[in-house]
């Protein structure tokens, strides 16, 4: 169940280009970390210009963007993380056009006890998905 903040240095940020994000980032989420669509959640977060820096100078000429996403710990391969970081950035170029010399993306991963939906810890949603579905059934990791 990813919870993907994408911050863009652009408070105009237009509805095509939030709704690009949006769907892009959640399909990234399911194909590179196997997550499920339905219980990924963004957040496009515009922000005014001369509220992002990089190198401790105002971006200029270019749209800052920061893109950070929480999933479980211990649900990813390396190879799946390291495939939706370089995806990440290929859709804020994509989306964005001209990004300033760092434009970051980070995965936190946070623990099944601490991290949770609907009042519910994944710890639990996967003891509850061990009892519920068969064996052969591999459930999207949360």
């Amino acid at each position: 169940m990813p919870y993907i903040r994408v911050t863009v240095s652009d408070p105009d940020l237009t509805p095509a280009h939030r709704h690009a994000l949006a769907e892009g980032l959640t399909d990234l989420a399911v194909s590179a970390l196997g997550k499920s669509a339905a219980r990924t959640t963004v957040h496009v977060h515009p922000v005014p210009a001369d509220h992002f820096f990089v190198a401790g100078r105002p971006v200029r000429e270019a749209t800052g963007a920061h893109v950070e996403a929480s999933i479980t710990a211990g649900t990813n391969s390396a190879g799946e993380k390291a495939q939706f970081l370089t995806g990440a950035y290929a859709l804020l170029r994509e989306t964005l056009g001209v990004l300033p010399p760092v434009a970051g993306v980070a995965l936190y991963e946070l623990h099944p006890e601490s991290y949770g939906y609907n009042g519910i810890t994944q710890l639990d949603h996967y003891r509850h998905t061990a009892r519920a579905a068969p064996a052969a059934d591999a459930p999207a990791r949360p």
